[in-house]
């Protein structure tokens, strides 16, 4: 009875750090997203830091919760700060980007109206950002949850060296009882902790269908489908319209008595210029900081290390393509189930009712408890079947299960936050499920596909570098590919040869930064322009 009123503290106060730091990554990408918007140069090096830290693994981060928290705060509260920094990296940046991506597709004739209305900042922020951001942020809680819960076992027991850090939670507690090979208290923490999730998925839920309801526009939160008039359904819908804070803000500007004393427009020029110059200084403090961090670390490292560094590069990456290759797969895997999938329940709520759950289960448990038994149960089978590629299934599972829910979350949220002219379209045109598919429902989603395609590929990284390379993963038993950059940073790590793990780190980095420029700004500029489906309400 102790071990069980142990475990469901210990799961309560996981969900409690968990969720706290979900609300914590909320406010914050607020402000951030708003910056990012209103300067260019803030804005490039924002999306470059999403898209680098939020690629890094947790586990990278271990230096620097050691030097900050363990070395300079210390104590119980050092080791609290340490799990919860690590728990925040873990949660917060597919929140900020996604956050970042509803802002940067506001409507034109919105951001109109309260440019008109001569808004402040907080105004804004509450009668518009924040409002339209409430489906792109609902449609994060889910895979940041998720992925609260999976590293919750790298999180809240850590070792940096010989020492083993450790705060209360059920990280720490199934670390303790699979140590001590308590396999009826591991499964009955599995059990309450699954209870627990389940919990918070329908919760979770219900409000989904609340913030589709009244922060979109004209759209109801079920998704509208062909049948026979529904009055009842019918005044709920004009109901939730009425109530909708954006439709509200539409008609706005036609009640608003006009203010005697207007800006003219050299003063407003004058005011924004203002403000990019606030966010650019901004940017360029971040960026100073960044690189003298760089300049420190080439200064620390001895002339004759520089040359077998660069000796080890071309290695290190081809590792890296190997890498991209798996994440590619991944990748292609997920947007297949997301398509299919994610459309088929947020179209029939009794699928989606049971189904959404069940994957939010199976996507929250941390793998780092349940794979080791998974591989030992399979591998004799899967050797026989595949061969020298079995290793490398594992490792790609292992990515696919830290990872899949990004994109499949962001385009279910996506098709329910559809405004309804766009399914009375399909319904009047009679299209096909693949035409609709791409005439209408993948261009509606283009901007939730983005970000859940960018959280997607840069996530898949820490299932990787756990499984690249993963000695003794059950007894004797180890996991491990031939070729790998996140093995090979595993490595030098497990040696001590922190110099080539930086190394190698530093060149994942700058290839991050190139791709998010290259790739993830550009399909957000793409979806600005094009792709506001949002925007088809106002051309109607």
């Amino acid at each position: 009875m102790d071990a069980i009123i142990l475990i469901i503290l210990a799961v309560l106060a996981t969900a409690g750090r968990v969720i706290g730091l979900i609300l914590l990554s909320i406010l914050t990408g607020w402000f951030l997203a708003y910056a990012s918007i209103k300067s260019k140069f803030f804005e490039n090096i924002y999306i470059i830091l999403i898209e680098v830290f939020e690629s890094i693994p947790v586990i990278t981060f271990f230096p620097v919760v050691l030097v900050i928290f363990i070395t300079h705060v210390g104590g119980t509260l050092g080791v609290e700060l340490a799990a919860d920094f690590l728990v925040f990296t873990a949660v917060v940046w597919n929140i900020w980007m996604g956050e970042y991506q509803a802002f940067k597709t506001v409507p034109r004739e919105m951001v109109e109206v309260v440019e008109n209305s001569r808004f402040g900042l907080f105004s804004r922020l509450r009668y518009l950002y924040i409002p339209f951001s409430v489906p792109r942020i609902t449609a994060n809680l889910f895979p940041s949850v998720s992925n609260g819960f999976f590293y919750i076992t790298v999180s809240e027991v850590f070792e940096v060296g010989v020492h083993t850090y450790q705060t209360f939670g059920i990280g720490s507690v199934l670390d303790t009882f699979v140590a001590g090979a308590q396999l009826f208290n591991i499964e009955m923490a599995l059990l309450i902790l699954g209870i627990v999730i389940v919990a918070i998925v329908i919760v979770l839920r219900e409000f989904s269908k609340y913030a589709v309801g009244r922060y979109t526009l004209d759209t109801d939160a079920p998704v509208m489908k062909r049948g026979r008039l529904n009055l009842r359904e019918t005044a709920r819908v004009f109901a939730a319209l009425s109530k909708n804070p954006l439709t509200r803000l539409a008609r706005y500007y036609k009640y608003r008595e006009g203010d005697k004393h207007e800006q003219t427009y050299e003063k407003k020029e004058k005011k924004q210029k203002r403000y990019k110059y606030i966010y650019a200084s901004i940017g360029i403090i971040i960026l100073i900081a960044l690189l003298y961090g760089v300049v420190s670390l080439i200064i620390s490292v001895k002339p004759s290390e520089w040359s077998i560094l660069f000796n080890k590069t071309p290695f290190l990456l081809t590792g890296l393509g190997f890498d991209y290759v798996r994440v590619g797969s991944i990748l292609l895997v997920s947007m297949v189930i997301a398509i299919f999938l994610g459309y088929y329940l947020a179209v029939n709520k009794r699928a989606e009712k049971y189904w959404i759950p069940i994957i939010q289960s199976l996507s929250a448990y941390p793998a780092p408890i349940y794979f080791p038994f998974l591989f030992i149960l399979t591998e004799p089978f899967m050797l026989s079947l595949f061969g020298g590629f079995t290793n490398e299934l594992y490792v790609l599972s292992l990515g696919f299960v830290s990872t899949f829910y990004y994109v499949f979350y962001s385009f279910w949220m996506g098709v329910k936050a559809m405004p309804s002219e766009y399914w009375e379209i399909t319904k009047n045109l009679k299209l096909g499920y693949f035409k609709k598919m791409r005439k209408v429902i993948i261009p509606s989603t283009f901007p939730y596909l983005i970000s859940g395609i960018s959280s997607t590929i840069n996530s898949a990284w820490g299932g990787l570098m756990i499984g690249e390379y993963w000695p003794n993963i059950y007894g004797t038993h180890s996991l491990s590919v031939h070729t790998g950059l996140m093995k090979t940073i595993d490595i030098a790590t497990a040696n001590g040869d922190l110099t080539l793990a930086a190394w190698g780190s530093l060149i994942f980095g700058i290839i991050v930064a190139i791709y998010s420029v290259l790739f993830t700004r550009k399909m957000m500029d793409l979806a600005q322009k094009k792709y506001v489906a949002e925007e088809g309400v106002y051309s109607a």
